[in-house]
């Protein structure tokens, strides 16, 4: 992640300018490597844990407990294919959001529901993404893969749900 801007400065004024709510639309869970994900109305987020039924089992400080991705950049990965939006299963993303743009949460906290996240980079497209979506899935998600976050404090997220930052 880039150095931030000198406090006060012009970059520093926007970045931290209003960012409008999002809401989110999907939440899937895998829970095995290569099984199948499983769409659900609502999961509970937990501290260190990250979504429980979802296959992560990384470190309770690791960086990468909860993805999401943008349903604005599933249409545009759609595109880069030659198709109609992506569907959220195929992108293997936990959470899909609509109407926040999710790089304005870069280092940032934010909330969904009743948990607190921290956005903690960017979700790169691993090289399964040409498996998923066909010839080309790699680079159509490139840029469009969306963010990792761990979670900070834990909560029930639902579909529905506003995504603030904070």
């Amino acid at each position: 992640m880039a150095a931030p801007p000198p406090p006060g400065s012009l970059l520093a004024r926007l970045l931290d300018a209003p960012v409008a709510p999002g809401r989110l639309v999907w939440i899937g869970l895998r829970p095995a490597r290569r099984a199948p994900m499983q769409a659900v109305a609502a999961a509970e987020a937990r501290a260190g844990e990250g979504l429980p039924g979802d296959r992560w089992r990384g470190a309770p400080d690791g960086a990468r407990q909860v993805t999401l991705v943008m349903q604005e950049h599933l249409a545009a990965i759609g595109a880069c294919l030659g198709e109609a939006p992506v569907a959220p299963e195929r992108l293997r993303r936990n959470l899909v959001t609509r109407g926040i743009n999710l790089a304005a949460l870069a280092g940032r906290r934010f909330r969904i529901g009743g948990a607190v996240l921290e956005a903690s980079g960017a979700c790169h497209p691993c090289s399964r993404m040409e498996e998923a979506l066909g010839p080309g899935g790699y680079n159509a998600v490139r840029g469009h893969g969306g963010i990792t976050a761990r979670v900070v404090e834990g909560g029930l997220l639902r579909l529905g749900d506003a995504v603030l930052r904070l």
